[in-house]
């Protein structure tokens, strides 16, 4: 339904009149006679000039209609459209993301083609946080150190972006679980959401830090956070050989989810990971309606438009 923003503008209509009347007109040039406009449509009906006296009501029609197409424009017109509500979880999640170096590994691969573990989980991982609308969504990426990539919000974009964007490296080459898992949980001691979830994804064995993966997720037990854990990595440290590198300890991961009351996966390939990330979205599905919003489209740029074109016509009738 139409309605007005500013009604109370209208009530300015009258205006023009109330200027005509108090204002004094201008003082008359040369040997011209100044006469009221009624007296001078008069004197043009009765010297027979019909066309002028048509001339003279066609001017004051076109100004009258830009002024009230003017003050209808400034008073506001819009209309209400009804806007789905986002689907709000109650939940806070982040995502903890290893970029050690083994994370270069070309060992998985995607559409027929040869690809690094990041790239992999690049494109799942992307993909997953860009479906997480209604949650409150973190990246914690980590290597010898962990750092924030992006604080919790509601905008999955920009996270699926940051992971796009994620390069081995910046925050060291060794694998820190622990630091990872802890700055998540820092940053949720403060969350009054409903639930708090970590994922946390590693392709590695905690090497770096002081602190043992085991006793963070007790932590994270205690402040009702559940982990869910993802192994990354053909093999882990039970099949690797001795002394092998790139292998993941996937027993630790495990302990990690189990300590938490969250879920482990195991990742060979990259179907595993796409086979993950749906089964993350069932366990942790966004169903709850959020707050609805009132968003108005604004029409006055309509008479806005006409009334310039009424005073461009009287410009050209003028010459």
């Amino acid at each position: 339904m139409l309605d007005l923003a500013d009604p109370w503008v209208l009530l300015l209509a009258p205006v023009p009149l109330l200027a005509a009347r108090l204002l004094r007109p201008a003082g008359a040039q040369g040997a011209a006679l100044a006469v009221p406009e009624r007296i001078g449509l008069a004197l043009l009906g009765a010297s027979g000039t019909g066309a002028a006296r048509r001339d003279v009501l066609w001017s004051r029609a076109m100004r009258w209609g830009a002024w009230g197409l003017l003050l209808l424009a400034i008073a506001g017109p819009r209309t209400l459209a009804p806007i789905s509500a986002l689907k709000v979880s109650g939940r806070d999640l982040a995502i903890a993301l290893d970029l050690s170096g083994s994370m270069v590994r070309d060992d998985f691969h995607l559409d027929g083609a040869q690809i690094t573990r990041l790239e992999a989980v690049q494109a799942v991982g992307a993909s997953f946080a860009r479906r997480r609308a209604g949650d409150r969504v973190a990246l914690v990426l980590f290597g010898s150190e962990a750092y924030y990539a992006a604080p919790f919000t509601f905008d999955v974009e920009a996270v699926a972006r940051r992971i796009e964007e994620a390069t081995i490296g910046i925050s060291g080459r060794a694998t820190n679980i622990s630091d990872g898992l802890g700055l998540a949980l820092k940053r949720m001691t403060r969350s009054e959401a409903a639930t708090k979830v970590v994922i946390l994804l590693s392709d590695g064995a905690n090497n770096a830090g002081s602190t043992n993966p085991q006793g963070v997720a007790g932590l994270a037990s205690a402040m009702g956070v559940r982990v869910h854990t993802i192994a990354l990595g053909p093999k882990d440290l039970t099949e690797a050989d001795v002394g092998e590198r790139g292998v993941v300890d996937a027993a630790t991961l495990r302990a990690i989810s189990e300590v938490s009351g969250g879920t482990t996966f195991r990742v060979r390939t990259t179907e595993d990971l796409q086979s993950v990330a749906e089964a993350l979205d069932k366990l942790e599905a966004t169903d709850s309606d959020g707050l609805a919003a009132e968003v108005f489209f604004e029409h006055w740029v309509w008479p806005a438009g006409l009334a310039a074109l009424l005073v461009l016509g009287l410009a050209w009738r003028g010459r």
